[in-house]
């Protein structure tokens, strides 16, 4: 008696497609053929077959099943192994659907984490300042952006940041002058906010620097960057040494936009 490609198949419960790729990795010797071309599977490539097929049902990898080939029925250690590795994903499906759970009884969005998209769900945030949020997940510790997000939802709306974010990168000199001594004593507005953030933390690495930099300088225009930067003059111009520090030690508008970001919203501790 001898099978089909299509009848091993069917017999072992997977796919022609499947068949082929085992025998192009490796896994599956070819069968002998009859006269007319067509192969002719036997039963020990039935239970090989099988074997491939609830070894890989279990979680091993083809590279793993090749490893193991057919002389270990019971190979333990492997199958340790894999219990780890099964128990980890395990617990990442867990945290998962804990997750999915909250964003639905939430009506949170996906791109931000539960508890921190909960606190932002109707800040009022534009769409670029939320994009400047997500990738301050990436670099800063969770637990300290949302004390930050925290004190940014606690602030009033205000029409100078209303203005900041409206703000076209045309403006004129006197429109970019005149909005940073309104958003001077205090604003809202997330990048001027960072001023906050920062001053918390023990400072970035340099790669997360300039990660915030190159963030800054594709999500605010031009104009917006020289509000900033503007800030950070009215500031320099101060008795006070954090910010002619912060000033002085930074370049490019992008990055003295965040140094000017962290002098303007700093705790008063910091003063």
């Amino acid at each position: 008696m001898a099978w089909s490609t299509r009848e091993l198949a069917q017999l072992a419960g997977t796919t022609v497609r499947a068949v082929r790729h085992y025998h192009d990795v490796g896994l599956l010797e070819e069968p002998r053929r009859r006269a007319n071309g067509y192969k002719q599977y036997r039963v020990a490539h039935l239970v090989r077959l099988l074997r491939i097929k609830r070894l890989a049902d279990l979680g091993f990898t083809l590279p793993q099943i090749a490893e193991l080939g057919d002389a270990d029925r019971h190979p333990r250690e492997a199958l340790r192994t894999l219990d780890s590795h099964l128990a980890r994903d395990l617990d990442r499906v867990q945290r998962a659907r804990v997750e999915v759970r909250q964003i639905l009884q939430q009506a949170t969005p996906t791109d931000l984490p539960p508890a921190l998209a909960a606190r932002i769900r109707d800040a009022g945030l534009s769409d670029t300042d939320r994009a400047l949020l997500i990738v301050l997940t990436r670099v800063l510790d969770l637990a300290v952006v949302t004390d930050f997000v925290d004190a940014l939802v606690a602030l009033p709306p205000s029409a100078a940041e209303t203005a900041f974010d409206q703000l076209p990168a045309d403006a004129d000199d006197a429109t970019r002058q005149g909005l940073a001594i309104r958003l001077l004593p205090g604003s809202r507005a997330l990048p001027v906010m960072l001023l906050r953030l920062w001053s918390a933390t023990t400072g970035l690495s340099v790669a997360a620097a300039r990660t915030v930099d190159q963030a800054m300088r594709d999500l605010y225009n031009p104009a917006q960057l020289d509000v900033l930067r503007r800030i950070g003059l009215l500031l320099h111009s101060r008795p006070d040494p954090l910010t002619a520090w912060l000033v002085a030690n930074t370049t490019g508008d992008a990055t003295i936009a965040a140094a000017t970001a962290i002098a303007v919203c700093r705790p008063a501790t910091a003063k």
